[in-house]
């Protein structure tokens, strides 16, 4: 299959790279030299623009900062160049509205379109282990879930459009509140005398259990494959679960939802990349929590 691929960041340079090598014909396009020259070395084929990548590809993927950034590149690029027959896929992480809206406007125009946001981080991104929400009829999730397939260990159809980007802010709010209570945790645990290792072995077997426990460990050691132990250096950036957090609470509000722990979790994120955080992994938060951090 004829694939495009818009945007490749961390994330979607990993993407990209799995769609190669699962026998895609993939043409990537960034506005980075630095990113697209990797995205060659990995077996993607250099495209000179966003609507150069688009033209004649099957499926189009695209992975981007932010909704405002979707819209453009969709609404200016995208749509006049995409095949009527092609499924279009939005990997990013944006808000519920405009998610729906650009949907709208593909289906104005004849073409099937579906949000897929991911779990997982830029590890699974490598290794082709994400877990993909998305969003979108029932004709244009069974278009897409094949594609995705190449990238992900799970597809999950999670309603209209719109709806993966709602399962996937609701997934991180809990993800964003989960990290600071483990955090915090293990500060009190070691303030108490409770060797780290200790507490992990008992409460990853216990109710304490979480995916921040057992898979995100935010101490060195109990985990090895954890950013903690790597200086909190790669996965997934402080400033990224700031972006998703005050998605989740934009949404809330609209919603009418009351979401206290979600706030306060926002806070805390607001507050680490203020001291200069942001590029850190967010289970760094620990250090703000114990009084360790340092920018």
């Amino acid at each position: 299959m004829r694939v495009a691929f818009i945007g490749l960041g961390h994330m979607g340079s990993g993407m990209a790279a799995n769609l190669a090598k699962a026998g895609h014909s993939v043409a990537a396009f960034d506005l980075s030299p630095a990113a697209l020259d990797r995205a060659v070395a990995d077996g993607c084929i250099r495209a000179g623009s966003a609507a150069d990548a688009v033209a004649g590809a099957e499926a189009v993927l695209t992975m981007l900062p932010a909704g405002r950034h979707v819209a453009q590149v969709y609404g200016e690029q995208v749509f006049a160049a995409a095949d009527p027959a092609a499924i279009l896929i939005d990997c990013s992480t944006i808000d519920v509205a405009t998610a729906k809206a650009v949907a709208a406007n593909a289906a104005a125009r004849g073409l099937a379109m579906v949000d897929a946001p991911v779990s997982g981080g830029t590890a699974a991104a490598q290794a082709g282990t994400l877990t993909f929400m998305v969003g979108g009829t029932a004709d244009a999730f069974a278009h897409a879930q094949p594609v995705l397939a190449a990238m992900g260990k799970a597809v999950i159809h999670a309603g209209d459009a719109g709806m993966g980007q709602a399962a996937k802010i609701c997934n991180n709010m809990i993800l964003g509140a989960t990290m600071v209570a483990t955090a915090e945790a293990f500060v009190l645990a070691q303030k108490l005398g409770l060797d780290a290792q200790t507490f992990f072995d008992i409460s990853s077997k216990a109710s304490g259990q979480s995916w921040s426990m057992t898979s995100y460990c935010p101490v060195p050691g109990p985990v090895p494959s954890a950013p903690s132990n790597r200086d909190y250096e790669g996965g997934f950036g402080a400033a990224l679960m700031l972006k998703d957090l005050k998605l989740a609470l934009a949404a809330a509000a609209g919603a009418g939802a009351s979401v206290p722990m979600g706030a306060q979790a926002e806070t805390l994120y607001e507050l680490f990349a203020g001291v200069g955080g942001a590029s850190k992994d967010f289970s760094a938060i620990i250090k703000l929590l114990d009084g360790s951090w340092r920018p």
